[in-house]
């Protein structure tokens, strides 16, 4: 075979291989889960590093990823509701999580009831969430300068609050519905109850030994591995329907993509529960997490006021000339900031068995960073629930691995930050790539 004949097939190879890429649209599969696949890439690095394999996926490692980073999920969901109106964000958020903690530990520290306490937090934090939007929604302040000014003001109040001293707590039944101790997981019920199943697991039972592993196998929590089952299914079954609606409706998409990235996720999922029961089981941490994200993922996807958001980041003039209050809209995202901001407080303090001064110091960065690392735009109108947790997840893994293998605070610091400008650098390259 000729050179010139060679020549002349590559052009037919590149046709083959660009429509196989449009038949099954494997351009957009990798460009909707870059995000994923980077996470997935970033653990498969720490856990092979030289010297210290393995250990970012040891179930304490991994129990301590999910309680450290609490408030990042927390406080990225009520970002995502601000950035998703136009690019617009909250710089006070970690002043008001040491604020609302601070009065909380405060009371709770004089003896007042440590549910009026809880109430009193998540009310402090509503209250300045409305408060701030009322000058961004009704006086059309811009949200950086109304919540840079809150960020100073608050953090102010909390010196007031404290006299500059730390606050410590030490009621156990906060402790152990808010925080990450030795009490605060949900307790293996079955096994508990249930004899015949609690004496499968034991040294001597070889086949469960090799699969467990001996350090655990005595005290692995069957109750977290089958909520993590139902949990599973519940995923599966709801992805199938989706893929059966879109195909009975017409809607154009990938169905292979979408099975294979079923299947991914239900593995994931599958493999964290089962190293969350190899430890102590399911924390009461992420109970709040799971709650917290799935009801703003019905917000945001499934309600009039989560269209709305996205309308108001798309073109505002024209959702309001549609006849939406789009100042309304406005309020509504910083007062659930707020609110959790107040949430955040809660666990925060409660991880911390107390609360000094310093706490919140970088907070609302972390949480900037987890909504545009997970999709979300900076312009506005584009960004998802789902896609925060991925950002929120990828940032933690980034701090959890770099501290394994013994990064330097300072570097660890530039690492996040190039991390973060590359995810910025995608958006605005995706977006002139569609133009």
């Amino acid at each position: 075979m000729t050179m010139s004949e060679n020549v002349k097939k590559a052009p037919g190879f590149r046709e083959n291989l660009t429509e196989f890429m449009q038949k099954y649209k494997v351009g957009s599969f990798f460009q909707k889960y870059t995000m994923l696949i980077a996470l997935v890439v970033v653990t498969i690095v720490f856990a092979c590093w030289k010297g210290k394999e393995g250990l970012i996926l040891m179930p304490p490692n991994i129990t301590g990823l999910i309680a450290e980073n609490a408030y990042v999920f927390v406080l990225a969901t009520g970002m995502l509701l601000c950035i998703l109106t136009g690019g617009n964000i909250d710089l006070s958020v970690g002043s008001v999580v040491c604020f609302s903690g601070a009065v909380g530990c405060t009371l709770m520290a004089s003896g007042t009831n440590v549910w009026i306490a809880v109430l009193i937090m998540l009310a402090i934090g509503l209250c300045i969430g409305t408060f701030q939007g009322f000058w961004i929604a009704k006086l059309k302040v811009p949200a950086f300068i109304a919540t840079l000014a809150g960020m100073y003001a608050f953090r102010g109040f909390t010196n007031v609050v404290m006299n500059g001293l730390r606050v410590d707590i030490t009621n156990e039944t906060f402790l152990n519905i808010f925080g990450s101790g030795k009490g605060s997981y949900i307790p293996d019920i079955i096994r508990n109850t249930n004899e015949g199943i609690n004496s499968w697991f034991t040294k001597d039972n070889a086949t469960l030994l090799k699969l467990i592993g001996e350090n655990y196998i005595t005290k692995f929590n069957v109750t977290c591995m089958l909520i993590g089952l139902i949990a599973v299914a519940a995923f599966i079954l709801l992805k199938t329907r989706k893929i059966l609606v879109q195909k009975r409706l017409g809607i154009s998409q990938s169905i292979p993509g979408q099975i294979v990235s079923m299947v991914l996720i239900s593995a994931v999922m599958l493999w964290f529960f089962f190293k969350l029961a190899c430890y102590r089981g399911l924390p009461m941490v992420l109970i709040w997490i799971g709650l917290i994200l799935g009801i703003y993922q019905y917000v945001t996807t499934k309600t009039a006021m989560g269209r709305h958001l996205y309308a108001v980041g798309g073109n505002e003039k024209a959702t309001a000339l549609s006849g939406v209050k789009t100042r309304n809209v406005y309020w509504f995202a910083y007062a659930n900031i707020g609110l959790l901001a107040g949430l955040a407080g809660i666990l925060t303090t409660a991880r911390g068995k107390g609360i000094d001064p310093t706490y919140g110091e970088g907070y609302e960065m972390d949480a900037i960073a987890a909504c545009f690392i997970g999709g979300a735009s900076a312009y506005g109108g584009t960004g998802k629930v789902s896609g925060m947790i991925i950002g929120a997840l990828l940032m933690g893994v980034i701090n959890k691995g770099m501290i394994i293998i013994g990064v330097d605070a300072n570097f660890q610091k530039v690492v996040k930050g190039i991390v973060l400008l590359l995810a910025v650098m995608f958006d605005v390259l995706s977006k002139r790539q569609k133009r």
